[in-house]
């Protein structure tokens, strides 16, 4: 078990951890969390023959955070630097929420030549933002919405979010309440900048064409109770762009379903790493 960091052509340091060995399953984790949100899943790939490495995205966790560059196509090259910089070959790229457009956006820009599969979990392509070519997306002000608990209060704010992410607010929830203090505490890691920044780029980016660039075997993830990034915006329609991929639709699942569904989760997971 061991971690390290990269450094990047704008000289941003990229914290990582690097588990196991075998072929590497590459983690990109959700706003607004950390590689920690990765954790069981890592164990999980490491303990069955795979290589697990996650970084902390750059903004929060222990990468640095700089002022500019918290955008899709920095986060893509960070991604890229972490590969290419630990020579990392026929990758399996995971990736949830903003995670999931992260890696679509790395296809887009550095291509599949180390890319073996990819996973994309509750992820948020193609574009969560109603336009006019998108008027099934979330109207800006749920987006200002966000802005607004972030620079308020943004403590409070990931209080309130966490019941949402995993669906603690339905009836019937049996989350507990470590789960929902893990996710406000690797929040509270994460420097208010890079938080804000971020709203725009999960919310604004369009990753069409970025997923028509994929080639290699998909796997899409999404519960259909997904009150963060809803299904019918992103999976359900992502799924038909990229040549050839599968969905597995979890009924009832919230957005933080690598935790509530664990077991089913990497049971996916596991089954689609070694196909």
């Amino acid at each position: 078990m061991t971690t390290g960091h990269v450094t990047t052509s704008d000289n941003t340091d990229i914290f990582f951890k690097d588990w196991g060995s075998g072929q590497p399953v590459v983690f990109s984790h959700g706003w607004p969390l950390t590689a920690d949100a990765w954790d069981d899943t890592m164990m999980m790939v490491a303990d069955n023959g795979f290589r697990g490495i996650a970084h902390d995205r750059r903004g929060g966790g222990r990468s640095s955070q700089p002022w500019e560059g918290n955008d899709l196509d920095h986060y893509a090259d960070d991604l890229a630097e972490v590969i290419e910089q630990n020579d990392l070959n026929d990758v399996v790229l995971v990736g949830h929420s903003t995670g999931g457009g992260e890696i679509t956006r790395y296809v887009g820009r550095h291509g599949t030549d180390r890319v073996a599969k990819m996973v994309l979990v509750g992820a948020i392509p193609p574009l969560m933002l109603k336009t006019k070519n998108n008027p099934e997306g979330l109207p800006m002000e749920v987006f200002d919405q966000l802005r607004e608990g972030v620079k308020d209060d943004r403590s409070q704010f990931y209080l309130d979010l966490a019941p949402q992410f995993f669906g603690a607010n339905r009836k019937g929830s049996d989350v507990s309440q470590g789960i929902l203090d893990d996710f406000w505490e690797q929040c509270m890691t994460v420097g208010i900048k890079g938080a804000y920044d971020c709203i725009e780029a999960f919310s604004e980016t369009d990753l069409t064409d970025d997923l028509k660039a994929i080639d290699v075997p998909t796997l899409f993830i999404h519960g259909d109770d997904d009150q963060i990034v809803p299904f019918a915006d992103a999976s359900k329609k992502a799924v038909k762009i990229v040549k050839d991929a599968e969905l597995k639709v979890y009924p009832g699942a919230p957005h933080g379903l690598f935790e509530t569904e664990q077991d089913k989760f990497q049971g996916d997971l596991l089954n689609f790493l070694r196909s």
